[in-house]
């Protein structure tokens, strides 16, 4: 089983790498936005490799059961675009191609699966993040509720004609196409080569065993939990459509027991006429993660370990299950990020060393989707997602926060973008960027501080649209732990003013104007007062807090 549980690894690994190496957007060979994954002919999630966890723990598997609904006998040199979050996928600007693998007899025996966030998936404005869309109709992304793109190995180009005459880079969008299928392919290929060395049967025992056996690691783990049970809550920022935020709460309840955890969700608002709505995948997923950033992180993370995790949803809710016409624009982040804290939280609240305080979140204007005309090589328009500045990361039992976590969903699996090739793709300066001094959540173990990002286009005009939260209410710690320090998003004007702006873009910058991004630092675990005097002294050094921090938060004189 460990043999072929390392084949299959690899497998997701040639994916994802040949997605990195081919993608056309610097969404995807520069962050690496992306994921890939094996899965039974069932539907059952198998091998993720290293993807973004809001990617792959609790949707796949839907897709792919809503690939068999459509198409009950899936035959070999079919592939599947799939991008609907009311069948099973995380929110419109996740395109994935499903491919079933199917023997020589026409048996459907895997499916393999690669999913890429798009640069634009043809909304009504320049983003893959309509966050203000009252509905899906407003949003105006393409959705495709698994619509078959090949045949027999050859694309169907009617449905390709009309992705490039709705999205506004169609060169970019069909080379980030071909990446993705290309993934897909060989992932097919891969498998089916290692079903003639091994067989069929030998696959399909290993799949079974290995479902079996996650699950029984995950049982093991939860059984040496403490019992108990808590309530925790959130809100988002006042955004378009809830100008009072979005209250939530997670009712978790640990059951060693029968070594099983609750997640319960339904007492939450009904869908909001925003594009803040979660699709199921989103937040079933936002639930697992929350839960198994908490545990032994050697649980592997598959449809076996998933058994052990109850997570309650209802329709309507926020959280929970949306329907048509909802819009589900930033299901991967803002809500997402919310609802899994809060599960972390809760499971800090539950018994000391277990649990996590909250990742920085929102997606502030150092992640922005920028657009425009690029006048550099003559008259070129652009569109694509920078990552110049990452949230802070979430103070742990026995670490501090990781600085790049990026937010809950990423999982740390973003790449931060290269100043260098940022400013050579598009028609941007990047003016700054560094670590935002004293907005570390101060703990025993504190969360990672916040980034400061300015950047602002080299002539002409440039749009960002980003959908930021924690402005307001910032990231929780946990078990006495401080809260990381609140976002900020502002426009430094020609006169080198700084404005403050809308918590939600998009924003038209002039030349001579630049965005200013402060992004969110993590919440701390545990007492400020019991950090190790040493590991204070080393953040002054490092410039991470301030004398005057260490002395009033930790309680620790640091001399000059």
């Amino acid at each position: 089983m460990a043999v072929l549980s390392h084949r299959f690894q690899a497998i997701v690994r040639r994916m994802s790498n040949t997605l990195a190496r081919s993608g056309r957007s610097g969404v995807l060979n520069t962050a690496r936005d992306f994921s890939c994954c094996v899965l039974t002919a069932a539907g059952d999630v198998l091998m993720t490799g290293d993807s973004p966890p809001i990617h792959v723990m609790g949707g796949p598997d839907l897709q792919a059961r809503s690939m068999l609904d459509f198409y009950p006998v899936p035959r070999a040199g079919d592939a599947f675009l799939h991008n609907s979050p009311y069948h099973g996928n995380t929110h419109a600007a996740d395109h994935s191609i499903l491919v079933p693998v199917v023997d020589a007899a026409g048996v459907h025996r895997f499916t393999v699966l690669a999913k890429a966030h798009q640069a634009d998936c043809g909304n009504s404005v320049p983003t893959t993040y309509m966050a203000s869309a009252r509905d899906v109709y407003e949003e105006g992304a393409l959705i495709f509720p698994v619509v078959r793109v090949q045949e027999d190995y050859e694309d169907c180009e009617d449905i390709l004609r009309m992705c490039e005459m709705r999205i506004r880079v169609p060169d970019q969008w069909r080379g980030d196409y071909l990446a993705v299928l290309g993934s897909a392919r060989i992932g097919e290929l891969a498998v089916l080569q290692l079903a003639d060395e091994v067989g069929w049967e030998t696959l399909d025992a290993f799949a079974n065993n290995w479902l079996d056996y996650s699950e029984a690691r995950m049982e093991a783990v939860i059984r040496e939990l403490p019992a108990g049970e808590a309530i925790t809550t959130t809100c988002h920022d006042p955004f378009p459509g809830v100008p009072d935020g979005v209250p939530l709460q997670a009712k978790v309840t640990v059951r060693p027991e029968d070594g099983m955890i609750d997640v319960d969700l339904r007492d939450n608002p009904d869908c909001v006429p925003s594009g803040l709505n979660l699709s199921e995948a989103s937040s079933r997923t936002a639930a697992l993660i929350g839960v198994f950033n908490s545990i032994d992180a050697g649980v592997p993370h598959n449809q076996g370990s998933f058994r052990r995790i109850q997570v309650h949803l209802r329709e309507n809710c926020c959280v929970g299950i949306v329907r048509h016409p909802h819009s589900t624009s930033v299901a991967t982040t803002n809500l997402a990020n919310r609802v899994g804290n809060i599960v972390q939280r809760a499971m800090a609240e539950i018994g000391d060393g277990i649990g996590l305080a909250e990742v920085g979140s929102g997606m502030s204007p150092s992640e922005a989707v920028v657009s425009g005309v690029d006048r550099r090589h003559g008259a070129v328009p652009y569109v694509n997602q920078i990552f110049t500045g990452p949230n802070g990361g979430a103070g742990a039992p026995s670490a501090d926060g990781w600085l790049t976590m990026s937010d809950l969903g990423s999982g740390g699996t973003l790449l931060l973008d290269s100043v260098e090739i940022d400013e050579l793709k598009q028609p941007i300066v990047i003016h700054r960027r560094a670590l935002a001094i004293d907005t570390e959540g101060a703990g025993r173990h504190r969360g990672a501080p916040g980034l400061e990002v300015e950047y602002g286009p080299v002539a002409g005009e440039m749009e960002a649209v980003y959908a930021n939260d924690g402005s307001i209410n910032p990231m929780m710690g946990a078990r006495g732990g401080l809260a990381g320090a609140p976002s900020a998003q502002l426009m430094r004007n020609q006169d080198g003013e700084l404005v403050e702006l809308d918590i939600c873009g998009p924003v038209l910058v002039q030349a001579g104007e630049r965005l200013v991004a402060r992004t969110s630092g993590g919440g701390g675990y545990g007492d400020p007062r019991d950090r190790d005097p040493e590991a204070v002294a080393q953040d002054v050094r490092e410039g991470w807090i301030s004398r005057e921090r260490a002395l009033e938060v930790y309680g620790v004189v640091v001399a000059e």
